[in-house]
């Protein structure tokens, strides 16, 4: 089994894929295979999260691109920004992740599908559409997983000067 250690940002070309849905691109600890099929063990440091196109070094210093596969997801759309923000907010207020994005017809939220948070969408008036496609949320706030000011993180966006 091919040990994956260590992210890669060298010039070297990867020479195998590793095609992962966004919940298994949050893992620090997994088994998979590659898309040659051969098995790999994933050891990263915890809360590392990976990006398509990302690589990896092997154990055996093979370099392994990572790949964002196709999930089912729902794509949100609003008649204005104020809308958008409006969604956006209470998407962000329930933790869920959210991938921000534009194209010619407009901006765009996608969410993993949900039934729920579909429902909640239509509900503020956004136009849903399920399709199927990567998905590569918004890092957030603290980039390394959630946090709080206070909790030894040294995370301190929310907190003002003086207070």
């Amino acid at each position: 089994m091919l040990l994956l250690e260590a992210l890669y940002d060298g010039p070297e070309a990867a020479s195998e894929r590793l095609e992962l849905d966004f919940s298994y691109r949050t893992k620090s600890r997994l088994r998979a295979k590659l898309a040659s099929g051969e098995e790999v063990g994933l050891f990263l440091p915890r809360g590392t999260i990976l990006r398509g196109g990302q690589k990896l070094a092997g154990r055996d210093g093979r370099i392994v691109e990572v790949v964002a596969a196709p999930e089912d997801l729902l794509e949100a759309r609003c008649a204005n920004p104020l809308a958008l923000a409006r969604a956006a907010y209470h998407l962000g207020n329930r933790h869920v992740a959210v991938e921000v994005g534009a194209d010619a017809a407009g901006s765009w939220l996608r969410i993993q599908a949900d039934h729920v948070l579909e429902g909640m969408l239509v509900g503020l008036g956004a136009t849903v559409t399920a399709l199927r496609a990567p998905f590569e949320p918004e890092a957030g706030a603290y980039a390394h997983g959630h946090q709080h000011p206070g909790d030894g993180s040294g995370a301190r966006i929310h907190m003002m000067g003086g207070r």
